[in-house]
């Protein structure tokens, strides 16, 4: 869907973004600039970012691409629900499941089964590999996860993703004793110079800021509860390495001998809280911690 706009004296000199959110307020400014960036808004019939300040007498081309139906299978695999309505499901993911289909991985995500739960009822914003997908985490890591259930909600919370607004708190299991109860790690951030299949602090990266308490402790380990105010690739991983404190489990970012069985990073989404799409009220929901995890602070005589 193409529509064309015409700039008046009015609005000279507002940012290209701010004007078309303001203009279309069913399009998040997100979603515009993430419009600008693949060259589907066009000003004077030439590609711009979202920082252009608009001139009397642009010409402003908007093309919105229409959503395409996804080849995506939904399959009835089982789900748990912490909360549902018409706007979001919330759900605590298991280990082992991808969130969202990619190379290698087309069936048994998670998407695959909300769109056997939801039917028709999911956010086509983010693709047609990703519907509802408005945040993720990675395969081995548990937790609570949102899905949007339609456009509105994503764009919604998406805003609020944009701005670190929403409450995201992580239980990790990490080597060692720390000399603190509680600190921040602001490193930005970016692919590994090396090996691009990891990340790493790279200071020409983003920012990445996790805010961690230590909640117990001994000799061997330490339970810390890390709240994220960015929300990076790999982001705790990679900060609880950058500072000796690497996952306990992680293959990818620790080099030490885990003395467990274990499938991956001892890393837990407990909580997440956010303003509701319709309500406008914040919400906050828990995900209960997994059995192996509980096991694994009994054995060494750690708590929450």
């Amino acid at each position: 869907m193409a529509n064309i706009y015409y700039v008046d004296d009015e609005s000279s000199d507002i940012r290209v973004d701010k004007y078309l959110s303001d203009l279309l307020p069913d399009l998040s400014r997100t979603y515009i600039q993430k419009l600008l960036k693949s060259g589907h808004i066009l000003v004077n019939g030439n590609p711009c970012k979202s920082k252009y300040l608009i001139k009397s007498d642009d010409i402003i081309n908007v093309d919105i691409p229409e959503v395409i139906e996804t080849n995506i299978i939904p399959e009835d695999i089982p789900i748990d629900i912490i909360y549902e309505d018409d706007d979001v499901l919330i759900v605590n993911k298991p280990k082992d499941m991808v969130v969202h289909p990619a190379a290698g991985h087309y069936t048994g995500t998670l998407v695959n089964a909300v769109m056997f739960h939801c039917k028709d009822n999911l956010s086509g914003i983010n693709g047609v590999l990703r519907p509802g997908i408005v945040h993720r985490i990675d395969k081995d890591t548990t937790g609570a996860l949102i899905i949007c259930k339609n456009d509105y909600s994503h764009y919604f919370i998406a805003e609020q993703l944009k701005v670190h607004s929403i409450t995201r708190s992580y239980i990790a299991l990490v080597y060692g004793k720390f000399d603190e109860a509680e600190g921040t790690i602001d490193k930005p951030i970016g692919r590994h110079k090396t090996d691009r299949k990891k990340m790493a602090v790279n200071y020409d990266g983003k920012e990445a800021v996790t805010h961690y308490r230590v909640l117990s402790s001994n000799d061997k380990y330490s339970v810390v509860e890390c709240r994220l105010e960015t929300g990076r690739t790999h982001q705790i991983r990679v900060h609880m390495a950058s500072i000796n404190h690497p996952l306990v489990g992680d293959e990818v970012y620790s080099n030490r001998q885990c003395p467990y069985k274990l499938q991956g990073q001892t890393l837990h989404a407990r909580t997440i809280g956010f303003i509701h799409p319709s309500t406008k009220e914040y919400v906050e929901f828990e995900a209960p911690m997994p059995e192996y995890f509980i096991h694994l602070l009994e054995i060494n005589g750690l708590s929450l």
